[in-house]
């Protein structure tokens, strides 16, 4: 009965271009149901007469200012989400009118592979909290008050011990390479809360564009054969000399699905690289020391996290842990320190199966003696020369 009575997700496209229109819609009109408007007045009164709107995809073309201003002034429009398509890519969402509701940007020419990933983790996010009886945000997970107040205590009291050396580290980086003293970026915490965890910057300013050509680096990436050759085709359709007979369009180019679908299996869950390039000279040091985590006191003072926990995962990482299973591990809270740092940190031979297995174990057993056992560990492991 609870899957009958599933209501399907439900996103408005607002989009004044009819050929992107269709083109969204023949796109994944299978994956959610898209009612599609042309000018942001007529999308308001949609709103209004349909509170049942999921999320809104909105060109950035059609004057946003005045779509955020209008639906900021509406407190059943408070938990709207909102994915926007736009040219510009540097808009910090934190600002307003954004910070409210936008949870990410696409470009115009966006990779249909890429949103569709993002707007199935966000249906499976709804399936979810509909499943366990949540309302749309989410019912909290609340920490134990016992943990809380010694995350409390012992955050303040080593944040005044430790006042001097992160003045001291703050001049250092400054000195040591152009770029801000810290680095926020967000990140995925307890019940898929969405907060920006803050470190001290130990990478150049340019790092995030060097990732994609470091893939092949990955120490999650998994030791299996590449099947297909340079015609696109799998094993079967070569050995029987026709073509593909499982032709897939992804952004208007034919792949092999039977290709595609293994890729994507062996696609690893994180991303972790040995002796980055990236990192500076003096964040070498701060990696292998651990202080370049200390700022991230400020986020367990605040709440976001705990001493002990499972280690937030930035949004592209928790996007593929939406599964039931995986979900677990963000029943525990999010942590500055882990089960898995201390088992398994810097090894080659982890896994991402196996650190998911440690987050899933940690959230099922978490006590305030675990806690203590695993900070000590923590003490041994954070000298520790591992150069990830």
């Amino acid at each position: 009965m609870a899957a009958a009575n599933k209501r399907t997700f439900q996103v408005l496209y607002v989009e004044n271009d009819s050929r992107q229109a269709e083109t969204f819609t023949a796109a994944f009109g299978n994956l959610v149901t898209i009612s599609v408007k042309a000018d942001p007045q007529e999308a308001l009164r949609y709103l209004e007469a349909n509170h049942l709107i999921d999320l809104v995809i909105f060109n950035d073309q059609l004057d946003s200012q005045l779509f955020f201003r209008k639906i900021q002034s509406k407190v059943y429009l408070q938990e709207l989400q909102v994915i926007l398509i736009s040219t510009q890519s540097e808009i910090d969402l934190k600002n307003r009118p954004f910070g409210d509701h936008v949870i990410d940007i696409f470009p115009p020419d966006y990779s249909i592979e890429n949103l569709r990933t993002r707007l199935s983790y966000l249906v499976k996010k709804r399936d979810y909290e509909q499943s366990v009886g949540h309302p749309n945000k989410g019912a909290p997970i609340w920490m134990p008050v016992g943990k809380r107040v010694f995350d409390l205590a012992v955050s303040v009291t080593v944040l005044l011990f430790l006042s001097p050396l992160l003045i001291i580290v703050a001049i250092l980086i400054k000195l040591d390479s152009k770029g801000p003293i810290f680095y926020s970026s967000k990140r995925v915490g307890t019940g898929y809360k969405i907060f920006d965890m803050y470190k001290f910057r130990t990478m150049r300013t340019d790092a995030d564009k060097m990732l994609s050509s470091m893939a092949s680096k990955n120490m999650y990436n998994k030791e299996t054969a590449r099947v297909g050759l340079s015609d696109g085709r799998c094993d079967v359709c070569r050995a029987n000399q026709t073509a593909c007979q499982r032709p897939l369009f992804l952004d208007d180019k034919q792949v092999c699905e039977k290709l595609y679908q293994q890729q994507k299996r062996e696609k690893a869950m994180f991303m972790k690289f040995k002796e980055d390039p990236r990192v500076t000279r003096l964040g070498k040091f701060l990696r292998n020391t651990s202080i370049d985590e200390l700022p991230q006191l400020f986020n367990i003072l605040k709440g976001d996290m705990s001493f002990v926990g499972n280690r937030p995962l930035p949004p592209y990482e928790a996007e593929k842990l939406t599964a039931s299973g995986y979900a677990r591990r963000f029943a525990a809270p999010a942590g500055l320190t882990g089960l898995w740092q201390v088992t398994k940190r810097g090894t080659r031979k982890v896994s991402d199966q196996e650190r998911i297995q440690l987050d899933i174990l940690y959230a099922k057993t978490y006590s305030l003696r675990t806690d203590l056992i695993i900070l000590l560990k923590t003490v041994k492991a954070v000298w520790q020369k591992e150069n990830v």
